[in-house]
């Protein structure tokens, strides 16, 4: 049987690494918590039962799939712009359960808000009403915005 040898300095670093932990406590401590959490973050970010799109990603689900997308701004944020199409259901007001949005149960769903956080908060509750297929858009209409793609004013959701 051929053994594999690795190459002396990834020997030497695992046979150094004890003395290096005895060393530097702390630093071994804080690469251990933030790697940790990182592992933590990824693990919830693919078990959530959302996914995030870019604009880009979100344009093409909206072109191909004929997506509900639902603003979850605040009132004032919406008028100011939001993606032609959306409807506005504010956070407040926002019940994945109302008869409006249970009938699009089996459609897919896009999510999003000003600058991409109360829609994580909105994507869960959608999965967690028994939605099939929802999506946030990362980053919000900032990141539309940004992407230079067209941005309607006004209560009218077209």
């Amino acid at each position: 049987m051929r053994r594999i040898r690795l190459d002396p300095t990834v020997s030497e670093i695992f046979q150094r690494l004890p003395e290096f932990i005895g060393n530097h406590p702390f630093l071994s401590f804080g690469f251990i918590g933030v790697l940790a959490a990182l592992i933590a973050s990824e693990v919830g970010r693919m078990t959530r039962g959302f996914k995030a799109l870019s604009p880009a990603g979100l344009t093409q689900l909206i072109n191909r799939d004929n997506a509900l997308l639902i603003d979850v701004s605040s009132i004032q944020d919406y008028d100011q712009g939001h993606i032609p199409g959306a409807r506005h259901v504010g956070m407040s007001q926002f019940d994945p359960e109302s008869k409006d949005l249970a009938k699009a149960k089996t459609l897919p769903v896009a999510v999003y808000c000003k600058n991409g956080q109360a829609s994580s908060g909105a994507a869960k509750r959608l999965k967690k009403a028994g939605f099939s297929t929802v999506y946030i858009l990362d980053g919000g209409l900032r990141a539309w915005r940004e992407a230079q793609l067209p941005v309607a004013k006004g209560r009218s959701a077209g």
